[in-house]
């Protein structure tokens, strides 16, 4: 037993560290059926006291109690938790004790059992899986001894009445009980069972219909899930969902059944719902407030005392109990429930003392929430927000101005250095049109408030120097608070300057503006770009190397228009990504060939161009040993920025591109060997277009072969210029294996792998 007492012990002790996980709840659980009930009852108990609406838990621990007959034990098991677990295999599990229990007993214990089957169903009979409960007590009944013909009776009516319950009560089994209820019917008067069955037949085919309704609701439900707190897990959010499908299903009383009925299955729907979501304060007030709809306000107050229970720390619940408690009168009980909230004072919330004071002006008058006031003061825990509610509150509701300008004086000793507070009571002398103190009170503020605490207030200064002063001050204003603001970083070093945003602010009223919205939208972008000019230029500096004169200084205008209200990477850093670069291979500026152009200036492709002036060095091998003509092609190529084209698209502009044919002495340079550039492969040329340049065969001419076979070649070449040339690869593979005879003879494929073009000797 000592090392599965070592395994038990691992286990609390995770537990412990994290009290609501579902995995170190069901190890445990499993670790409790291994051990005798002795050792098991305390790990039941601390899971118990973790998850008291777990069903499964309770039916685990209690039938551990009557595997060993400890009858006492399971009789207070039960106490405990069928009414807050109302699930089916646990209450089976209590009805089999109780026939246990009573099968001895005679007629005396058929009568408690029979009255165990009333109380179980009058709490689970609405359960969509209590067809077998249904069935159990029928059969029940069935076998009841019946001495004379009266008790025969008796019996009959009894299964009779069971029976009509359950074929209106919409659950898995309800067919089945139909069957079984006409066959009884049947059995006992064909006569009588005739207008029986047509009176039910119709409430039957409801409750049948509603069934499969319903079921689309609860097989959305896990019934396993433990009730832990809300974590914002998608899992849980699903079974929120289905929850509050399931409740608004019944509430809408499908089966139009009396009112009633119809309450107790609402009722036991959200009782069964608060033993999953147990930790939800929304469906505790939900439940709540549908009881006091419903005109069961003390049963309303019964659940938020339980919420509370459940919930201790939630304001939320205990505000919303302490209205409902309110609004029927009750005020005693009410001042209980804001006590409660006050605690000790020690640790009271600014919210509760505010809360309490609107309370005692409510239902005590306006002595009682001064008095109240002057002892919330002293607290350590009074923030300025209740020096403006009491200000706001003698001003709004006892019209006394004098006392809530006094309230924000002594406020203003304490909170001066709070930003909120000096607008807060800038807005009350608003109110008073006393602007010479709203004045002195900004000019207060701003000589007390550091620098990047005060723009709030610069702004509000400005607003009313804009409503309540004239031209002078009105700049004057703004001028100081540019000079202010601009120390702190909030404005540029030219904020210092007029602009022609500040006469837009000036001159607008709510939401009219003297210009447009697309005026408004570049003039705000005209002064962030005046904020940040100095960091781009800065940037831009890099920008200026070879290849980048024409398109750097577009680049630097479009990045410069960007909103400054979004955070874009520092592109300066990227570098283009090459496959053939090795390792520490080292950038340099780029050699112009003789007869060959550069490559940042006469090509824009941008596999070519290199971040600001740079390629690398294996560009420059190429570009040495690339032709003129293959150099003209390349920079008569579009400019591609973004994902790769699509290849058929660029396949067509090769195939329709004029290659340019250099002339011998006309160039810089004496033409290349061909039998010196490296000869792609077919494969190569298939794959990729942007990574190996296609030169047309038509620059270069067959140097033998049989005049049959030119005369063939150029048909070929005329058939193709004369038709307008395919748009897809695999036409253009059909036409190169159409004429793949024609590249075999001594010579190698140059041109035609692609574009069929005509073959050029290598030889």
């Amino acid at each position: 037993m000592e090392p599965e007492s070592r395994k038990v012990g691992d286990h609390a002790h995770k537990f412990i560290d994290d009290k609501y996980s579902v995995e170190a709840s069901e190890n445990q659980a499993n670790e409790a059926l291994r051990l005798p009930i002795t050792e098991a009852a305390p790990i039941y108990e601390q899971l118990l006291t973790v998850f008291p609406t777990a069903a499964k838990y309770w039916k685990q621990y209690v039938e551990s109690q009557m595997a060993v007959n400890n009858d006492d034990a399971t009789k207070q098991i039960f106490s405990r938790c069928l009414l807050n677990c109302l699930q089916i295999p646990l209450w089976r599990c209590y009805i089999r004790f109780i026939r246990k229990v009573n099968d001895k007993k005679g007629v005396e214990g058929q009568e408690e059992t029979r009255k165990a089957f009333d109380f179980m169903l009058s709490y689970v009979g609405a359960d969509i899986a209590s067809g077998p409960v249904w069935m159990e007590y029928l059969t029940f009944l069935k076998s009841l001894p019946a001495l004379n013909t009266q008790e025969e009776s008796q019996r009959m009516t009894a299964v009779r009445k069971v029976y009509q319950k359950a074929i209106v009560t919409p659950t898995h089994h309800i067919e089945q009980l139909w069957k079984d209820y006409e066959n009884f019917e049947n059995s006992v008067s064909r006569q009588l069972a005739k207008g029986l069955l047509s009176e039910y037949q119709p409430k039957f085919n409801s409750a049948r219909a509603v069934y499969r309704e319903r079921k689309k609701y609860v097989d959305e439900i896990d019934w396993n899930m433990l009730a832990v707190p809300p974590n914002g897990s998608y899992k849980e959010e699903l079974q929120w969902m289905a929850w509050k499908k399931l409740l608004a299903f019944e509430k809408g009383n499908p089966q139009r059944i009396d009112n009633g009925s119809s309450n107790k299955r609402i009722i036991f729907t959200y009782e069964q719902c608060l033993m999953y979501l147990y930790h939800y304060p929304d469906l505790w007030y939900d439940y709540a407030m549908w009881h006091a709809k419903s005109g069961s306000v003390d049963t309303a107050i019964k659940v938020f005392q339980r919420a509370l229970k459940v919930l201790p720390d939630s304001e939320m619940l205990r505000y919303a109990y302490a209205e409902l408690e309110e609004s029927r009168g009750a005020i005693q009980p009410t001042k209980k429930i804001y006590e409660g909230l006050l605690g000790d004072g020690i640790n009271t919330s600014a919210l509760a003392h505010i809360q309490f004071i609107r309370f005692l002006r409510r239902t005590e008058g306006v002595e009682a929430a001064r008095k109240y006031f002057l002892d919330a003061r002293k607290s350590p825990n009074c923030t300025y927000h209740v020096y403006v509610a009491y200000a706001m509150m003698a001003f709004c509701l006892d019209k006394d101005p004098k006392m809530a300008h006094n309230v924000f004086e002594a406020g203003l000793k304490r909170f001066m250095h709070e930003p909120v507070y000096i607008l807060e009571y800038a807005d009350f002398l608003t109110r008073l049109n006393d602007d010479r103190n709203i004045r002195a009170l900004f000019e207060r503020a701003l000589s007390s408030l550091p620098s990047e605490e005060s723009v709030e207030v610069w702004k509000r200064f400005t607003i009313f120097e804009q409503t309540y002063g004239d031209l002078a001050s009105m700049l004057k204003v703004e001028q100081r608070k540019k000079a202010a603001l601009a120390g702190a970083g909030e404005e540029g070093p030219s904020s210092l300057e007029s602009s022609l945003q500040d006469v837009a602010s000036r001159y607008s009223f709510m939401d009219l503006w003297p210009c447009s919205s697309k005026d408004l939208d570049h003039l705000a972008r005209q002064e962030w770009l005046a904020k940040n000019i100095n960091k781009k230029v800065e940037k831009s500096s890099m920008l200026n190397a070879p290849g980048f004169a024409e398109e750097g200084s577009a680049s630097l205008i479009s990045n410069l228009a960007v909103s400054s209200q979004v955070v874009y990477p520092d592109t300066n850093q990227m570098v283009i990504y090459d496959p053939r670069q090795k390792p520490g291979a080292e950038n340099f500026q780029t050699t112009t060939a003789a007869g060959v152009p550069t490559a940042s200036k006469s090509t824009s492709n941008p596999m070519i161009a290199a971040v600001c002036g740079q390629t690398i060095s294996a560009f420059d091998e190429i570009l040495k040993a690339t032709p003129p003509a293959l150099v003209a092609f390349l920079a008569n190529l579009p400019v591609v920025e973004g994902p790769t084209p699509d290849v058929d698209v660029v396949l067509s502009i090769c195939l329709q591109n004029d290659v340019p044919t250099p002339q011998p002495g006309k160039s810089g340079t004496a033409p290349m060997p061909l039998a010196s550039i490296p000869v792609p492969s077919t494969s190569d040329l298939s794959v990729s277009s942007k990574s190996h340049p296609i030169l047309s065969g038509s620059s270069f001419k067959p140097s033998r072969g049989k005049r049959k076979h030119l005369d063939s070649q150029e048909d070929d070449e005329m058939t193709v210029q004369s038709h307008p040339l395919p748009r897809d690869a695999f036409r253009i593979r059909q036409i190169q294996k159409a004429r793949g005879t024609t590249s075999q003879t001594g010579s190698a494929s140059y041109g035609s792998a692609i574009s069929g073009d005509v073959s050029g000797s290598t030889g």
